[in-house]
């Protein structure tokens, strides 16, 4: 693995927790904490570009998240497909590519279409490549990958004594990023919940007290002077 020279992490990956308890301790609904997290990824993008970091993987909606009241659901999709139609030309005039990865079998409609919409205007994009996770769970994403491995060699594609690790990455939906470098979650949680499990086996790990919609570029910058003090060894002495 090749280290850029100025040792800035090339792909950051964030948990970003704490959305409900920050309205919480102002007083207001859950979905105030929602609105005020898109304001703070907004931040982060940006922030993205200016470090130059080159690949963003957030966590935005779980396949665990579907167990939430219904009520918060039906207002986090609506505010997916708000957030995105107000933010994705300015995405694409500041070279950002966005993508969706997860499951895609239950995500609504509207909400689908409005990522894939995103997804073609943006996909010449290369400054920053965007992956939000929406109806993300690690786990699903290693079982689909080697379901789909073993249909490929029920078929005669694969040969069992060709696969190897680099073979399973190219069945994830991270296939065409490098493995994050640095993970961050917010909101004081120690806990990685099913979040990208097989792509972070080397990733530093960078835990924050900021909830999420506190989160910004001096949050950021944080993190990154942390990852650039450590010694990434994968295994060596």
């Amino acid at each position: 693995m090749v280290m850029r020279k100025d040792n800035t992490p090339d792909h950051v990956a964030i948990i970003m927790d704490g959305n409900g308890r920050w309205a919480k301790k102002k007083g207001l609904p859950r979905i105030s904490g929602h609105k005020a997290g898109v304001d703070a990824l907004k931040k982060t993008v940006e922030a993205c570009i200016d470090i130059g970091i080159k690949y963003l993987t957030v966590f935005s909606f779980s396949t665990e998240n579907w167990n939430r009241p219904e009520k918060e659901i039906k207002s986090l999709m609506e505010l997916f497909v708000v957030a995105l139609n107000s933010e994705i030309d300015s995405m694409f005039k500041n070279g950002v590519r966005l993508r969706i990865i997860g499951d895609e079998e239950n995500i609504p409609k509207n909400v689908l279409d409005t990522f894939k919409k995103g997804e073609e205007l943006t996909k010449g994009n290369k400054k920053l490549f965007f992956n939000i996770a929406l109806n993300y769970g690690s786990r699903q994403e290693l079982l689909n990958a080697f379901l789909k491995i073993i249909k490929r060699h029920s078929e005669g594609k694969i040969e069992l004594e060709r696969i190897d690790i680099n073979k399973i990455s190219d069945f994830l939906y991270t296939k065409d990023c490098p493995d994050p470098d640095l993970l961050i979650r917010t909101s004081g949680e120690y806990r990685i919940s099913n979040f990208l499990l097989w792509q972070i086996a080397y990733s530093e790990l960078f835990f924050t007290e900021a909830l999420w919609p506190d989160f910004d570029k001096s949050e950021l910058l944080k993190a990154v002077n942390e990852y650039k003090k450590r010694n990434r060894r994968f295994g060596r002495i």
